[in-house]
């Protein structure tokens, strides 16, 4: 839908002119939204290693990882609707402090080495190795869940 905006000025009433607003951008996928989520996050962890980075930002950065990942929070999380929304306001405002309190260039530096980090993660090499223990896993797991379930059938039969 496009959006109508009339530009007055000085000029003539004729030179009025009605623009046209440019469509806005595409909406973003939730799956990138949770890259570009973990992203940041990976940022962040890099920016709380850095030796530049002062003890009080770190400590922001500590405390609301902390907070997120407490037992005891302010609303607890099981409550529907308003649950996770203390949880969301600490992220935001932690992000936040610490974006004003961490030197850009740190930011930068570390914003750019996530980055690479994920592009080696995305071009990761599996081994047959790996696809053999995965198989293996798996295997074993449903023999165990089988042999399980025919004990259990076995006792309830008695």
């Amino acid at each position: 839908m496009a959006v109508r905006k009339r530009i007055y000025g000085r000029r003539s009433p004729a030179a009025n002119v009605d623009l046209v607003a440019p469509p806005p951008a595409p909406l973003i996928t939730w799956k990138q939204q949770a890259q570009r989520l973990q992203t940041e996050a990976h940022v962040y962890y890099f920016v709380f290693r850095h030796p530049r980075v002062r003890w009080y930002a770190r400590l922001v950065a500590a405390c609301t990882a902390a907070y997120l990942f407490s037992p005891i929070q302010l609303i607890p999380s099981f409550i529907p609707g308003i649950g996770f929304l203390d949880d969301l306001l600490v992220l935001f405002l932690g992000v936040k402090l610490l974006q004003r309190i961490t030197p850009t260039e740190v930011v930068a530096e570390r914003r750019q080495l996530a980055e690479t980090a994920e592009i080696l993660r995305n071009e990761k090499i599996e081994s047959a190795a790996a696809g053999a223990a995965s198989i293996a896993i798996v295997l074993l797991w449903l023999l165990a869940t089988v042999t399980a379930s025919a004990l259990m059938l076995r006792h309830f039969r008695r």
